[in-house]
């Protein structure tokens, strides 16, 4: 893992796009507030906010990247989906239920055209088989009680 983010950081370290760069920094850092924000609030899921945030910083800071992965409370997911160990089932149902949640209430408030409700439930069922498809990280009791998966 740590080879493939270090050839990463270094191509892009040759950045011919500061654009992008900016704009994947920007997102990235967003992404962390409101994942941060997902902590408390239960209307917002944490761990996809925070995997996209851990993705921004892949590609445009190894700093911000590490402080993430390593992060006390909030690196401990990113960590483990990274090496390949899944997400725990709480945070997969969580945020299937929360996506289907918010495209069935956003197709029922902005009434789009059907082909758009097809396009929203094949996007939402594609993620849902995703998350369900990825191993499942077992907590341990400490774990559990104290992580922040009750708002993944």
């Amino acid at each position: 893992m740590d080879s493939h983010l270090n050839t990463m950081v270094k191509h892009l370290e040759n950045r011919k796009h500061p654009i992008l760069h900016w704009s994947l920094l920007i997102i990235g850092w967003l992404s962390v507030i409101l994942g941060v924000l997902g902590i408390f609030l239960p209307i917002l899921p944490t761990t996809p906010f925070l995997l996209l945030a851990a993705a921004c910083f892949a590609r445009t800071s190894e700093k911000f990247y590490q402080w993430l992965i390593t992060h006390p409370k909030l690196g401990t997911y990113i960590a483990a989906y990274i090496d390949g160990k899944g997400l725990p089932f709480k945070a997969k149902c969580y945020t299937s239920a929360l996506m289907i949640g918010m495209m069935s209430l956003s197709a029922y408030l902005v009434k789009p055209p059907v082909w758009v409700m097809i396009a929203m439930a094949l996007i939402a069922l594609g993620v849902t088989c995703y998350l369900f498809r990825l191993p499942t990280l077992e907590l341990t009791d400490a774990d559990d009680k104290n992580s922040y998966d009750k708002n993944a």
